[in-house]
């Protein structure tokens, strides 16, 4: 698995758009405009690295799982994300939006049903997401803000993931034995402190 850390919000990019430092100027088009393009190339970054060191080429692949909590588009990141490493046209597809911090445990559970119930299948998952979805100016009645954008950054992940290695070729780093998902009861409101951020 490979990780690798992307800065969006440079300097130059927010004196272009000074929309985008003011706490309550409406900036969506400038974020969605940048979020639609760089997202999949952030992805495409990470999924490059975890193709180099899973070894094979990557016409092995033949599921495509692309997470990402910022910006939303037709056609979505995904099908980009296909187009920027040149995968097959006949790599199934999952796209998965706006599932926040837990959208990569997610992601992991789902490749390793896909891989499970695909045999000899080969499932790359990628995660890309920047802080630019709810970066905005100061303001001294909103601290929370300030603290999302102290905590979370742009990054890139990905992993190719699949049931039944060769390990003629393959060289297997880990293995999933479980994965599940549960609702904890009454916590509607945990995530109050980004849903703030974004009203």
């Amino acid at each position: 698995m490979i990780k690798k850390r992307f800065m969006l919000l440079t300097e130059e990019f927010l004196k272009e758009n000074p929309n985008m430092c003011e706490y309550t100027s409406p900036s969506l088009n400038t974020r969605q405009d940048l979020l639609i393009t760089a997202i999949p190339k952030l992805g495409k970054e990470a999924a490059i690295k975890a193709i180099e060191e899973w070894g094979l080429s990557k016409s092995k692949i033949t599921h495509l799982i692309f997470c990402t909590t910022s910006g939303i588009d037709m056609p979505c990141a995904d099908f980009q994300l296909t187009k920027l490493l040149g995968l097959s046209p006949l790599a199934n597809r999952l796209m998965v939006y706006q599932q926040g911090c837990s959208s990569g445990g997610m992601a992991l559970r789902l490749a390793k049903d896909l891989a499970e119930n695909n045999k000899g299948s080969r499932v790359l998952d990628a995660c890309a997401d920047s802080m630019a979805s709810f970066f905005r100016g100061p303001s001294e009645n909103h601290v929370d803000s300030l603290v999302c954008q102290a905590l979370f950054g742009d990054g890139a992940a990905a992993i190719i993931m699949g049931s039944d290695p060769d390990l003629s070729t393959e060289n297997p780093l880990f293995e999933i034995v479980s994965a599940n998902q549960t609702i904890i009861p009454d916590t509607e409101t945990a995530m109050c402190c980004l849903s703030s951020v974004y009203t």
